[in-house]
């Protein structure tokens, strides 16, 4: 017999939500609270985001003193390319027999923390306030939590489970990251008859990337060209070039050193080839620090420590709906939560992470519960 954690997941998995398209696993959501006795609440960010759904809010009011805590997972999952049949193997590993990905990445952290709602209110466990949020949209850019009210939220102090990594990682760190867009404009001209008279853009924005410093390029910093697009015909010297660029890093001044020099060298190639370029630098994200001796990772040491787990430390290379919230003010941990090769066919979890984590949530709500407010 599968637990109940179990069943919700599989439950919510085999509903397809790709970013913008959430609707089915939120309705699931609201289901599952409102049976609960819950009143869950859905703000109008969808409208701002592009999505079918707003966030999803819900409020366990305090039973007890302490302090309370805010709990947060997307609902969103990156496109699958076929069906969702989540299957337990003989070894209590949950895998999708359809060839595509599973969505443990984030529905995994979901029915946790449903479960462990669930388990607070059947158990009359004492608390000091839980509130739970369900987000749209984070695998493209973190848009829902972006666009949600913080204010709404009593606890100052927060958790979300979206760290691909064995449960009992914390991950006190996150990145600055940057995107650039990218358009390099040439002269077009047949490529057989005049080839002289054309500037190709395809060229320069070529000569450019082979001048980028690209993948790992310190301890603290990675550098990305994502996506090209160029030219009209395979016989015309391409007169537009266009492309996607990031780059990330734990140190926001090293992060703002290699975006200047990225941009540098798109101008210098532009100049070589004789076009010009066109750049555009957005924030994706803004960084983050915790300190093991926070109260935020305090609390999360001890809950997983109660819950029968060894804490460590580590920095994320990857941003999470945590970002957001440490941006505005308000202490948002990330803790792994055993989910594995997230994104691909192969992804999966085990039985055992997803009961270990309603444990981990059981245990944050009675050592939040403990603490001084």
């Amino acid at each position: 017999m599968a637990s109940e954690v179990v069943g919700l997941f599989a439950e919510l998995a085999a509903l397809p939500s790709p970013p913008g398209d959430e609707r089915a696993v939120a309705d699931a959501v609201i289901r599952y609270l409102r049976d609960l006795g819950l009143t869950v609440d859905e703000d109008r960010a969808g409208g701002t985001v592009g999505s079918n759904i707003g966030n999803l809010y819900c409020r366990l009011e305090p039973t007890n003193g302490g302090v309370p805590i805010f709990l947060c997972a997307h609902l969103d999952t990156v496109p699958p390319t076929a069906a969702i049949e989540p299957v337990i193997d003989d070894d209590g590993v949950i895998r999708n027999a359809a060839g595509t990905i599973l969505g443990a990445d984030n529905k995994s952290a979901v029915a946790a923390m449903l479960e462990g709602a669930r388990r607070v209110l059947a158990e009359n466990r004492p608390h000091a306030g839980i509130e739970l949020l369900f987000t749209p949209k984070e695998e493209v850019g973190l848009l829902g939590a972006a666009a949600f009210e913080h204010e709404r939220l009593h606890a100052r102090l927060g958790y979300v489970y979206d760290q691909a990594a064995p449960i009992g990682d914390v991950i006190l760190g996150a990145p600055y990251s940057r995107a650039m867009q990218v358009r390099f404009h040439g002269r077009p001209a047949h490529s057989g008859m005049y080839p002289e008279e054309g500037r190709s853009a395809i060229a320069a924005a070529a000569r450019a990337i082979s001048d980028l410093r690209l993948g790992r390029v310190d301890e603290d910093t990675t550098a990305n060209v994502g996506i090209i697009q160029g030219g009209t015909a395979g016989n015309i010297i391409p007169e537009w070039c266009a492309l996607d660029a990031e780059a990330r890093s734990h140190q926001e001044r090293k992060l703002d050193e290699l975006v200047q020099e990225m941009l540098d060298t798109f101008s210098f190639a532009a100049g070589l080839e004789d076009c010009e370029v066109e750049t555009k630098v957005s924030k994706s994200y803004k960084g983050y620090r915790f300190k093991t001796e926070d109260q935020v990772v305090r609390i999360a040491h001890a809950a997983l420590e109660r819950a029968g787990y060894t804490p460590s430390y580590g920095l994320s290379g990857g941003a999470a709906d945590a970002n957001i919230f440490n941006e505005r003010g308000l202490a948002c941990l990330n803790l792994a939560n055993g989910m594995q090769d997230i994104h691909t066919p192969d992804e999966r979890i085990t039985v055992d992470d997803l009961e270990g984590m309603v444990e981990v949530t059981l245990a944050l709500v009675d050592v939040a519960r403990d603490a001084d407010a």
